[in-house]
């Protein structure tokens, strides 16, 4: 069975050029989100995979509607092959039920590795060069080594709350009980 998958981000737009894409294509049956792609949790494409069987095939006007990247592409599309089926997608000309589709799809996969290796790389050499300057990484402190003895004194010397100095440095009582 062809099934059809259509996504708009907002409940202001369309679905109807992506619907008529998929009929087009051969969906006899068409799940529709009007969602975000940003969000995971994507009530009718879950249905869709819940109810998914070996020998169908998920088709999607463009590999965007799918997924919000191309690593959660690769991982829908591997869930939808763990299940037996297939995947294509009409812009990109990608179809998993061929020889020919599943080498573009590992091309696409191989290439989604390669950058994220290569993202891991610079920033390991980023984070090592900073160090090398003498920069260290993190949030800096909320309080600065004199104000956490200012702190400290006002709490010993002036038996001060740990509430008021909290809101005299403008900072969370956990802070002033850190320092």
């Amino acid at each position: 069975m062809i099934i059809g998958y259509a996504r708009v981000s907002t409940d202001d737009q369309n679905l109807d050029a992506q619907t008529d894409a998929l009929q087009a294509a051969g969906a006899e049956h068409i799940f529709s989100d009007k969602i975000s792609g940003s969000m995971r949790k994507r009530p009718e494409l879950d249905k869709l995979l819940d109810q998914l069987r070996s020998g169908d095939v998920i088709v999607v006007t463009k590999y965007d509607r799918l997924a919000r990247s191309l690593r959660d592409l690769l991982d829908i599309v591997e869930a939808i092959k763990d299940q037996g089926a297939g995947f294509r997608s009409l812009a990109e000309d990608i179809d998993t039920t061929t020889p020919a589709g599943r080498l573009v799809f590992h091309v696409f996969a191989s290439i989604a590795q390669f950058e994220r290796e290569r993202i891991s790389e610079r920033t390991r050499e980023g984070l090592q060069a900073a160090k090398a300057r003498g920069r260290v990484g993190g949030r800096p402190p909320a309080l600065t080594t004199a104000q956490k003895a200012e702190a400290r004194r006002m709490r010993d010397d002036e038996q001060r709350s740990i509430s008021e100095i909290a809101r005299l440095f403008k900072v969370s009582e956990r802070t002033v009980r850190r320092a």
